[in-house]
């Protein structure tokens, strides 16, 4: 055996130590080889690894322990009905006794616990093994155990290659709902395309549509809002072509109109004002011929939209449509918000004429809905203009308005007093040069 050269210069010096008068006159060599015996050849870092824990310790679940509740010598064969029945029972058993640990604060004990149910609940089957994990996995979330989370995502990613490569459709739906407990939201979408898949190729319409329908509402609560458009025009596609499909939530019914909406609103929250102004106008064209109620708040969403863009034009264009259709439909909410926007634009680019006629005409519909609080702010809106353009005795009268309102609702005013005083002073005239 070759020794490595540490070894070999601790035998040199042990040798001569051996040799010394001392030590043989003692007729201690034969301990000395003793000693010699017993030390290690082994490399430092052997012995170290021997010393030091797993860095990353087996997932439970993968364990092979044997366990009572097992009937005996199953290895070979499955359980009959009866002896799943009474393990079911058993299995039922461990999760009320780890859920009473859990209640009462033990949350090492109960995760033992479910740990041996999951590990047992394998002999019953796929299914009821994923029912389980989902389960449990909800709780680890809920309760931030991480390592607990991953161990329990890694064992359903294990059943998820069984189940397609059997296109096992129930199971790999109920791997989804477990990944979405986990909040694993790329694993549910990676098991749901797959579900996607197999639909298609079974050509099975209502299957297709509710499993995008899930795909779409997934992206969406995770914020992914480009996925979701993208998810949500292959299913108005699909609608178009084969007309109303039933969608990821019982009684929910996917059609043109809901889809539309849904793309609105995914648009809205992504910031895309140019694919929502599309999307608000085919609603549009469907209401008009269906429920013109709908029409002012879309109209008021586009005008918004446009406002955004920076194409003001059509911004006001559609504001005064907005107004003129709310009004007509007694919308005054919609109508009020339509000029309030209106007014803020014109003075922003310092129409200040259009303006004052603007916010004049929405005294006049916060008087129509009786919106004292509206009417009040509108006032200040013509106080503040009119301060503006020097007109000290027209902002005067709208402030003393504005007030009048203020003192019916016991709010803002001192504000408005200040105003007043403000505008009565004396202002210094102008200087002209000699």
């Amino acid at each position: 055996m070759t020794l490595p050269f540490g070894s070999l210069k601790r035998l040199a010096s042990l040798t001569v130590w051996l040799r010394s008068p001392k030590l043989l006159q003692r007729g201690s060599i034969i301990a000395a080889l003793v000693v010699l015996g017993l030390s290690s050849y082994a490399p430092s870092g052997a012995a170290k690894k021997a010393t030091q824990p797993d860095e990353f310790p087996p997932n439970p679940l993968e364990l092979k322990l044997a366990d009572p509740l097992l009937p005996a010598a199953t290895s070979d064969r499955p359980l009959t009905a009866q002896e799943q029945q009474t393990l079911r029972t058993a299995l039922d058993e461990l999760n009320a006794q780890a859920a009473a640990q859990f209640r009462s604060g033990q949350l090492e004990s109960a995760f033992e616990i479910w740990y041996r149910e999951l590990r047992l609940r394998r002999a019953l089957g796929l299914s009821e093994e994923v029912a389980a994990l989902s389960r449990v996995g909800s709780i680890a979330w809920e309760e931030n155990r991480t390592t607990d989370v991953r161990q329990i995502s890694e064992r359903l990613q294990a059943i998820q290659q069984q189940a397609q490569s059997s296109n096992n459709l129930e199971l790999l739906r109920s791997l989804g709902q477990a990944y979405q407990q986990l909040r694993a939201k790329d694993l549910a979408v990676i098991v749901y395309e797959q579900t996607l898949a197999i639909v298609r190729q079974q050509q099975d319409l209502a299957a297709e549509a509710s499993t995008l329908d899930t795909i779409g509402q997934l992206h969406v609560n995770w914020f992914s809002y480009n996925n979701a458009a993208t998810t949500y025009q292959q299913l108005l596609t699909l609608v178009r072509n084969r007309g109303t499909l039933p969608g990821a939530t019982p009684n929910k019914n996917l059609t043109e109109t809901s889809l539309l909406q849904q793309l609105a609103y995914i648009y809205e929250q992504g910031k895309q004002p140019e694919p929502a102004i599309a999307v608000q106008q085919e609603l549009i064209n469907l209401y008009q011929a269906q429920d013109a109620t709908q029409v002012p708040r879309l109209k008021l969403a586009i005008a918004a939209n446009y406002q955004a863009l920076g194409q003001l034009n059509q911004a006001i264009e559609n504001y005064q449509a907005t107004y003129l259709l709310a009004q007509s439909l007694q919308q005054f909410a919609h109508a009020s918000e339509a000029l309030k926007r209106l007014g803020e634009l014109y003075q922003a680019q310092n129409q200040l004429d259009k303006a004052l006629r603007i916010y004049g005409f929405l005294v006049d519909v916060e008087a129509q809905s009786y919106n004292v609080y509206g009417r009040m702010n509108a006032y200040d809106k013509l106080g503040q203009i009119h301060t503006a353009r020097k007109e000290y005795a027209q902002a005067v009268a709208a402030f003393q308005q504005g007030l009048t309102l203020a003192q019916q609702l016991n709010h803002q005013q001192d504000y408005f007093t200040k105003q007043i005083e403000l505008a009565n002073q004396p202002q210094p005239e102008s200087q002209t040069n000699p």
